[in-house]
């Protein structure tokens, strides 16, 4: 695309985008599959995908492919991938020579990201979760993302997703940390990019109000509630027994009265 043409101009890197429109069994579903390779100074990346997803990627650190699709009955292989990719860095280095060479490095195109954060699942007090920092929309990579809890910056437990290029050519990525919600706790998300001119984008999250009480702790809740209201019940049936006993006592004394009375008479 022309954006990651620029791309490659501007920030001496390369990167090669592969794109294949398949119609399957005539039955009109198109798929989009993709292959990036890119190079720099002093970056690598071999990425293969589908339809916007991530299927493989290169892991040059640990000289091995990674399969990142979820686990099938028959997992799905990629034979000789990782070598033509080692192959591809030395193609791509190359070429960035030339284009390095060959363009003046203009002024960069550069996109700013959108952030956007989130719980995985429902919260619950006490339980385990996770948020997630959603940044999209940006160009060029990287964007630097960080975490704090409570104003104070959580070092523990956050992970990373790899860059994943959108139809337009730019980016998104994906931040979690790992957290036990308590009452009031505040989390915040903050990225960095470029195209920011050091004004950091930061988005906050806080623990509902409402949240639902821990499974573990509704029980004894729960039963702590019935006993009180058991005992208020049980209360209020002998205020109103004894009520009973005494109106019954004061009647009766009276009807003894009236009869003394009229057997004198």
């Amino acid at each position: 695309s022309t954006r990651m043409y620029d791309f490659m101009k501007h920030t001496n890197a390369l990167i090669l985008i592969y794109l294949l429109s398949l119609d399957v069994c005539s039955i009109s579903v198109l798929h989009n599959d993709f292959k990036i390779n890119g190079c720099s100074d002093t970056e690598k990346e071999s990425v293969c995908g589908s339809d916007g997803e991530e299927i493989w990627h290169a892991d040059f650190i640990q000289q091995m492919g990674v399969n990142t699709l979820p686990d099938f009955a028959d997992a799905l292989r990629f034979p000789g991938f990782y070598e033509s990719s080692i192959a591809a860095q030395e193609a791509c280095k190359q070429n960035l020579a030339v284009c390095i060479k060959a363009y003046k490095s203009p002024p960069e195109e550069m996109d700013p990201p959108e952030t956007s954060i989130y719980p995985k699942n429902d919260v619950q007090l006490g339980v385990e979760n996770s948020l997630v920092c959603h940044v999209t929309g940006f160009f060029p990579p990287p964007v630097n993302i960080s975490w704090t809890k409570n104003n104070v910056v959580v070092t523990e437990g956050e992970s990373l997703s790899r860059y994943r290029p959108r139809n337009d050519g730019t980016f998104h990525i994906f931040s979690s940390v790992d957290i036990v919600p308590e009452e009031r706790d505040i989390y915040s998300c903050t990225v960095n990019h470029r195209a920011l001119q050091g004004q950091a984008q930061t988005k906050i999250w806080g623990v509902p109000e409402t949240t639902a009480v821990s499974p573990r702790l509704g029980p004894a809740v729960f039963c702590g509630a019935g006993f009180t209201l058991a005992l208020l019940g049980a209360a209020t049936g002998i205020f109103f027994f004894i009520k009973a006993a005494a109106t019954r006592n004061t009647d009766t004394a009276e009807k003894e009265k009236h009869f003394m009375q009229w057997t004198y008479q």
